[in-house]
């Protein structure tokens, strides 16, 4: 009986410490797993910032993005050969409008009719 309780008052001791231990060990890893990822978003960052400073790869990025081109030189552009069907937008128009009015407010009854 004696060795149990002096058993139980050992583990009682010990659980708390061994438990903030683990817990920091583990924070420890993730902290540690954080860093190496900022490390190699950082090394990518550089190895693309690299890249801009090149006038070479800033106009192949000009010519591919926003298809620029150098004077004297002709751009084609290929499609696919499909239409996109083109939606007629519905109109409405403004029916018995005063016409002793400004432009101004007949502007504003034709916004307000159709708008209803």
């Amino acid at each position: 009986m004696t060795f149990a309780v002096v058993l139980f008052l050992l583990a009682w001791t010990i659980a708390p410490p061994a438990q903030r231990y683990f817990v920091q060990r583990a924070q420890i890893s993730a902290l540690k797993a954080q860093v190496s990822a900022n490390n190699q978003a950082l090394a990518d960052a550089a190895r693309e910032l690299e890249m801009w400073r090149d006038p070479e790869y800033i106009k192949s990025q000009a010519r591919e993005r926003l298809h620029f081109i150098l004077p004297g030189e002709r751009q084609y552009i290929v499609t696919d050969g499909t239409t996109l069907a083109v939606q007629s937008p519905t109109t409405a128009i403004a029916k018995d409008l005063p016409s002793g009015l400004p432009w101004y407010n007949r502007l504003i009854a034709s916004i307000t009719e159709t708008g209803s």
